[in-house]
C-alpha cells in the first residue's frame, strides 16, 4: 500500500518548485497563489534569498505550495492509499487528499503563519532536539520542570524535539544531558512550536478553521496529534485545531501507517528529510518484529 508523506516547515531551499512552473497546471496555481498571498511568492520560492525564505509567512505557504502544487502534477500517479503530513505538511495532505480546496488551504496556512509568528513574538522561545533517549525519559525530565517545556515532536526513536520556554528548554537540556541524551541540540527556529505557548495562535486559527468546509479525504489521514486513520471531516476539523498546542506524533504516525498495511512511503514536497525519518521507524519496527 502506498502512503503518501508530506514535509513541514524546514524542507525549503532556493528554487524550490521553479521546475514545476513550466507545466500549465502548475502556473496556474502558482498564479493563483500569489493572487491569494498579495506579493508574489513564487518569486522568492524561485530565486529568494535563505533569508527571504526563513520568513515564517513565507516559508509555510511556500512548502504548501511546493506540495500541493507537485501532488496535483502528478495526476493519475497520485493514487494513496493514505497520506500523512509533518505539522505544516498535514494542510498539505488534507488538500492533496480533496479534504481542503487549494484555496481554503492556502488561506489557512497563510493564517496559521501569521498567528504562529504574532505568538512567537509574545514571549522569547525555542526548540531543542534531543537525541539517544527513550520517550518516556524525556517526557518526565520535561514535567518535572517548573518551566514550560514539552516534548513536542516525536521523530524517530531516540529522536524528539521539545518546545518552550527559553529558560525552559535551557534547563530541560542540562537534565536531559545528565539523564544520557547523546546530544542537546538548541534549534535555529523562531519559537516554541507545538507547545503551550502557542495558545494564542491556536485560538486565530480555530476562527479560521471554523468557517472553512472540510470533506471526507478519498483516503485515510493520519493526523499528528492523533495518528490513526481517519476519515471523519469533523475529527479531522478538531485534530487540525490542536496541532499547534499538541505535539507532532511522528513515529507515533508511521508505525501505525505501517501496522495498517503501507509498504511504500513516498514523500511528496521540498527535501527528503521525512524519508530518513521513516528508514528509522521502519527499521525498529521491524527490529520489534524479529525480537517477538
Amino acid at each position: 500500500m502506498k502512503a503518501y508523506i508530506f514535509p513541514g516547515q524546514g524542507a525549503q531551499f532556493s528554487g524550490m518548485g521553479k521546475a514545476l512552473y513550466e507545466q500549465p497546471q502548475a502556473r496556474e496555481m502558482f498564479e493563483r497563489a500569489n493572487d491569494i498571498s498579495g506579493f508574489r511568492i513564487s518569486d522568492i520560492m524561485f530565486s529568494g534569498t535563505d533569508e527571504e525564505l526563513k520568513q515564517t509567512k513565507v516559508t509555510q505557504p511556500a512548502i504548501f505550495l511546493h506540495s500541493v502544487i507537485l501532488a496535483r502534477t502528478l495526476g493519475e500517479r497520485f493514487k494513496p492509499d493514505m497520506v500523512a503530513g509533518h505539522s505544516l505538511g498535514e494542510f498539505s495532505a488534507l488538500v492533496a487528499a480533496s479534504a481542503l480546496s487549494f484555496e481554503d488551504g492556502l488561506r489557512l496556512v497563510i493564517t496559521r503563519a501569521n498567528a504562529m509568528q504574532k505568538a512567537c513574538e509574545l514571549e522569547p522561545s525555542t526548540m531543542a532536539a534531543i537525541l539517544g533517549l527513550a520517550n518516556d525519559v524525556v517526557e518526565q525530565v520535561c514535567d518535572e520542570i517548573d518551566e514550560v517545556v514539552v516534548a513536542a515532536n516525536y521523530n524517530c526513536p531516540g529522536q524528539i524535539v521539545i518546545s518552550g520556554s527559553i529558560a525552559g528548554v535551557d534547563l530541560a537540556c542540562q537534565k536531559l544531558t545528565e539523564a544520557g541524551a547523546k546530544r542537546a541540540l538548541k534549534l535555529n527556529v523562531g519559537g516554541a512550536f507545538h507547545s503551550p505557548l502557542m495558545e494564542p495562535a491556536r485560538r486565530e486559527l480555530q476562527q479560521a478553521i471554523e468557517l472553512v468546509p472540510i470533506l471526507k479525504p478519498v483516503c485515510p489521514i493520519y493526523q499528528n496529534v492523533d495518528p490513526v486513520a481517519n476519515t471523519d471531516p469533523q475529527r479531522i476539523k478538531e485534530n487540525l485545531i490542536t496541532q499547534l498546542t499538541g505535539a507532532v506524533k511522528w513515529t507515533q504516525t508511521i508505525e501505525q501507517m505501517i501496522a495498517d498495511g503501507a509498504n511504500e512511503f513516498i514523500e511528496v514536497g521540498p527535501g527528503n528529510v521525512l524519508q530518513g525519518l521513516v528508514k528509522k521507524v521502519s527499521k525498529e519496527v521491524q527490529t520489534a518484529s524479529a525480537t517477538a
